[in-house]
């Protein structure tokens, strides 16, 4: 839209330019006066002329660089040690052993028994026994119920039903729709690459291992184990045992037998809730009849009678013989054997083999091999397509159809028929016939049979013996080792790793610009007067 806009405007000038005293070619390189009339240079001319451009052009560079690389290697150094060696010595140690004396002494004990004296008593008992009299009664009950009587009636209603009635209409809408416009467009595009160039390299590294070296020695060790000495002893001891004695006595003994006993009992009187008979009304809200309910009310009605089975417990005493035990204590003496353990020392001596380990130093070499990657750039070129969308917008208009709904109003008739419920009460006797119960005291007696016990106590005397233990020192001497700990010094060489530092030389490629001038053909149109071409000098 541009360029067609800057057409007239370069037409104009052109006409300017030709209308001009001067003309000018190659853009102002050259300026030519009016030295004949338009008929004698109809047509421009046109020649070839050089010009020089300079251009940059990158040119790859061969550059040497130096790094410090450390070497590792080892140095051999002496040094003083100093060593702890062990040497057993002895020393006389006194030490006090308490041994123990024992004595056997005896004590006089005096105690007390309590021996049962059994008593037979007898009480007599009074108690109460309840025996059941029934009486037989009659009362006459009145009582009503309410019978439903029901009464059939007809009802005619009129009512309103609103019918939908249903209108199509049309109108028209207008709406914008946006298309899309698609243009496809082309671009190139330079870019650099680098590209890695792997140089693989070896180099030797001198490293340490320590190896362990074991050297076994002995040594005697002196120690002390105490013999247990065991001796068998005896001694007295009172042990008391109770001896089982049976003997009978009588018992009386309370028993007895359940009995079953039928009696009537009058029903409950149990308050009910009558409900009395409603009535149908008009709901104008629903257009219907709804029934109403009642009142509800409280009546008393008394229920059939119910027999009652209950067990009587019927109690008797009897008599009857049992085997008793009673236990009696007696002293009895008897020898326990026991045995005494007493430990004595003893001397012992053992040997004993232990290692001791020595790392020695070991000197190893290793080759290493490594890579090393240097960095290529490369120039490349990629060309690639791709799609601009514009959205075109474009108006269009479509017909709806929809439809509108009236209410009208229409009148109906109605007839149904419907029941009434009228209760009407009836008046009803019936004679009820029941039992009461009274339960009439009767006194009774027993005579019981017990025993009293009455603990006698009873005075006894026992010799007790029993043991005195007395420990008495007793000084002993023993030869106690002991370890000393001297020093030794020697001297020892080691391996010292050290890092020596070294300059190594590499190559580094980089690009480096440079200016390039070259001639490039142009051509250029002027005018030409009668005796040749002036642009071009003929």
């Amino acid at each position: 839209m541009r360029t067609l806009l800057g057409l007239p405007l370069v037409a104009a000038l052109l006409a300017a330019l030709s209308a001009s005293t001067a003309s000018a070619a190659y853009c102002g390189a050259a300026s030519y006066n009016k030295c004949c009339e338009p008929a004698c240079c109809p047509q421009p001319a046109c020649c070839t002329v050089m010009k020089t451009c300079r251009q940059v052009v990158w040119e790859q560079q061969q550059m040497t660089c130096y790094k410090t690389v450390y070497e590792r290697g080892c140095q051999t150094k002496t040094i003083n040690c100093v060593k702890n060696v062990a040497e057993t010595c002895y020393r006389e140690c006194q030490y006090t052993v308490c041994k123990p004396v024992y004595e056997q002494k005896t004590r006089t004990c005096t105690y007390t028994v309590c021996k049962p004296v059994w008593e037979t008593k007898t009480k007599d008992i009074c108690y109460t026994v309840c025996n059941p009299v029934w009486e037989t009664k009659t009362k006459d009950i009145c009582y009503t119920v309410c019978k439903p009587v029901y009464e059939t009636k007809t009802k005619t209603e009129c009512y309103t039903v609103c019918r939908p009635v249903w209108e199509t209409k049309t109108k028209e809408i207008c709406y914008t729709v946006c298309k899309p416009v698609y243009e496809t467009k082309t671009k190139t595009e330079c870019y650099t690459v680098c590209r890695p160039v792997w140089e693989t390299k070896t180099k030797d590294i001198c490293y340490t291992v320590c190896k362990p070296v074991y050297e076994t020695k002995t040594k005697t060790i002196n120690y002390t184990v105490c013999k247990p000495v065991y001796e068998t002893r005896t001694r007295n001891v009172c042990e008391t045992i109770c001896k089982p004695v049976h003997y009978t006595r009588e018992v009386q003994e309370c028993c007895g037998r359940w009995e079953t006993q039928v009696s009537e009992c009058p029903g409950p009187v149990v308050t009910k809730c009558v409900r009395d008979p409603g009535c149908w009304t008009w709901d104008p809200c629903c257009c219907r009849c709804v029934y109403t309910p009642g009142a509800c009310r409280t009546v008393q009605v008394q229920c059939p009678p119910r027999q009652i089975c209950k067990r009587v417990w019927v109690p008797e005493v009897r008599t009857k013989t049992i085997n008793c035990v009673r236990y009696e204590r007696e002293v009895l003496t008897k020898q326990v054997p026991y045995t005494v353990c007493r430990m004595v020392p003893e001397c012992r001596q053992k040997t004993c083999n232990y290692t001791v380990c020595h790392m020695v130093p070991e000197q190893c070499t290793k080759t290493l091999t490594y890579k090393v990657c240097h960095m290529v750039p490369e120039q490349k070129t990629r060309t690639y397509t791709y799609q601009v969308c514009h959205m075109v917008p474009e108006q269009r208009t479509k017909q709806v159809h929809y439809k509108v709904c009236h209410m009208v109003p229409e009148q109906k008739t109605r007839t149904y028929t419907y029941q009434v419920c009228h209760m009407v009460p009836e008046q009803v006797h019936k004679t009820l016939t029941y039992k009461v119960c009274h339960m009439v005291p009767e006194q009774r007696t027993k005579t019981l049979t017990y025993k009293v016990c009455h603990m006698v106590p009873e005075c006894h005397t026992k010799e007790i013996p029993y043991t005195v233990c007395r420990m008495v020192p007793e000084v002993r001497t023993r030869q106690v080792p002991y370890t000393v700990c001297k020093p030794v010094h020697y001297t020892k060489e080691i391996q010292v790793p050290i890092c020596v530092p070294k300059q190594v030389a590499y190559t580094v490629t980089r690009c480096v610009p440079r200016v390039v001038c070259k001639e490039v053909p142009v051509t250029v149109c002027c005018p030409t007067n009668g005796c040749g071409n002036a642009c071009c000098g003929g």
